[in-house]
């Protein structure tokens, strides 16, 4: 029984990106003069639906509109959503961005460790381009050997295609690998995949239902930017060793049930 691979989500997980997504929106918006705006509240009702364009197309059928102005819309979305991804990518060129605690020290103990590492988000592969060397330095497109996102599967999220396409594409099975999420979907995607999975909420995702993870934590931590007391216990310090996770994931393969089953182990409080 070994280790084999970590898969990362992006958005939320790699970095609390959303406020930048929903710059970018509200941005489009007005570059199309479309008389939208997305404040902080709304934004996390939508993100429960995945996808950009998904989002989108939820948000334009809900409206109170008539029917042909709705049918307008639909086809706007496409050049909207295209606008958003250019304006995001501006964003995160200006260092809007940073990856969250722990991210950066994980994958770099996973490198030396030599597990294999993949991506499989919802986001468009323009954003991940633009997104992991930001988050952790030019040369980290090379760490991640698979790269999955959502045009290469039928269902996003939290249906588990993306998360078996990285499984095929790693060539390794789920009990081999480990998720990191930050959202209800992602975490129930990965789940029906069958994957180990460690979820760290942002505070757009924190409302979240995330009890079907096997871990939930308010970030990975780090020595600078360590968890609260009340997590300690529960990874062995303040900031996730991988040594220590290695450790929750071989207790769950061999006892056949999720760890941390004690009272709160899978709320954020």
């Amino acid at each position: 029984m070994k280790l084999r691979a970590l898969i990362f989500d992006v958005d939320g997980t790699l970095s609390d990106t959303e406020e930048a997504h929903r710059q970018a929106w509200e941005a489009a918006f007005q570059s199309h003069k479309l008389p939208w705006r997305w404040p902080p509240s709304l934004y996390v009702e939508l993100l429960r639906v995945t996808g950009g364009k998904e989002r989108l197309l939820h948000y334009v059928r809900t409206r109170d509109l008539p029917a042909e102005e709705i049918e307008r819309l639909e086809k706007l979305v496409p050049a909207v959503h295209q606008t958003k991804t250019e304006r995001f990518a501006e964003l995160v060129a200006k260092r809007r961005v940073l990856p969250r605690p722990g991210i950066a020290r994980l994958v770099k103990a996973a490198r030396a460790a030599r597990l294999r590492l993949a991506i499989a988000s919802t986001t468009t592969p323009a954003n991940v381009q633009a997104l992991v060397p930001a988050i952790l330095g030019a040369e980290a497109r090379s760490f991640f050997e698979v790269t999955v996102t959502a045009d290469q599967v039928p269902r996003r999220k939290p249906a588990p295609d993306l998360y078996e396409l990285a499984l095929a594409r790693l060539g390794l099975p789920p009990e081999d690998c480990i998720v990191f999420e930050d959202s209800a979907p992602g975490v129930r995607a990965a789940k029906a995949a069958g994957i180990f999975t460690v979820a760290v909420p942002t505070r757009w995702t924190a409302s979240h239902d995330l009890s079907a993870a096997d871990l939930v934590l308010p970030s990975l931590g780090d020595p600078d930017d360590p968890v609260d007391a009340a997590y300690r216990a529960r990874i062995g310090g303040g900031w996730l060793e991988l040594a220590n996770l290695e450790a929750l994931w071989r207790s769950a393969r061999e006892s056949g049930v999720a760890t941390l089953e004690d009272e709160g182990a899978h709320g954020v409080h």
